[in-house]
């Protein structure tokens, strides 16, 4: 892995992680192209760094709306808290209860299987990718349809809306190309929620979502012990660190270009953009990718 890996794939998961088109798919399809191994130790490093990198984007980026929104009195503070709370807690549920299932039918008696064995299936990918392009499409084809500002969504967002974008988020977890900010942002705007709230929430949930990724990322790299080697780690780290940077740079611009575009009713179109990028990736499968 070189330097110019870990700038293309830091671009490529900067623009990817805050764009409702996967960025966990556009990854893997540029390692593949590059000739990476997509479950190398060194690349889950790196990986993890590019989300945190990504997380502090988003951070930078909406604290003033955030602030603005939900922090202007300890009412709004503590509704907007139990509801990312009610929300995170089905994805926990939700999500691990579908990863652990999944990788007990991988083990097949081994002592443990990790999901993430399955990352790099692009015959998986393609189809999730699909799934999450058919509900941004749904959710932006409705929004164009709405005619008067009172049905462009509430303002405001119930507990069941809430708890209906947390079991979404839940069900993303374990599928490579099923976007998450994708299909939560569109959970959002089909229970009657405006884009802007579902958009400022559906990032405050990946802000707390991000460290529990990182956490398990690091314990399976630990676990795996392939970077025991202090010259190893030591490189390795430094690229990762490096990606960060870049991944954050990157998702600052990405995070402008999808406020625009919601703002301008254009969601549908990174739909269809998903739609497409299922058939290349199902075409890259074919190809021996």
């Amino acid at each position: 892995m070189t330097f110019l890996h870990v700038i293309l794939l830091a671009i490529v998961q900067g623009l990817a992680e805050l764009l409702p088109v996967s960025s966990s798919a556009h990854v893997v399809v540029t390692e593949k192209l590059l000739g990476m191994d997509p479950t190398a130790p060194e690349t889950t490093l790196l990986l993890v760094m590019l989300h945190t990198g990504t997380m502090f984007a988003v951070i930078v980026y909406f604290w003033r709306r955030w602030r603005q929104r939900f922090f202007q009195n300890a009412t709004d503070f503590w509704r907007f808290a139990w509801l990312l709370g009610l929300a995170t807690v089905l994805t926990g549920v939700i999500g691990g209860a579908l990863i652990k299932g999944i990788e007990k039918s991988l083990a097949h008696g081994a002592s443990k299987a990790w999901i993430e064995e399955l990352f790099d299936r692009l015959d998986l990918i393609a189809p999730a990718l699909a799934a999450a392009g058919l509900l941004i499409l749904i959710a932006g084809l409705l929004e164009k349809r709405r005619q008067s500002a009172a049905a462009a969504g509430q303002s405001s967002m119930t507990a069941g809306q809430a708890a209906l974008i947390g079991a979404v988020q839940g069900l993303c977890l374990p599928f490579r190309g099923f976007s998450r900010s994708g299909a939560t942002i569109s959970a959002g705007m089909l229970s009657g929620v405006s884009k802007p709230l579902s958009e400022d929430f559906s990032f405050a949930l990946a802000v707390i979502l991000t460290p529990a990724v990182i956490g398990r990322e690091v314990l399976r790299l630990l676990q795996l012990r392939h970077l025991d080697h202090p010259a190893a780690l030591s490189s390795a780290v430094g690229l990762s660190l490096f990606g960060a940077v870049c991944a954050f740079l990157a998702g600052l611009l990405a995070l402008q270009w999808l406020s625009r575009w919601l703002e301008a009713g254009r969601w549908y179109l990174f739909g269809i953009y998903c739609l497409l990028a299922a058939g290349v990736v199902m075409l890259l499968h074919y190809r021996g990718f």
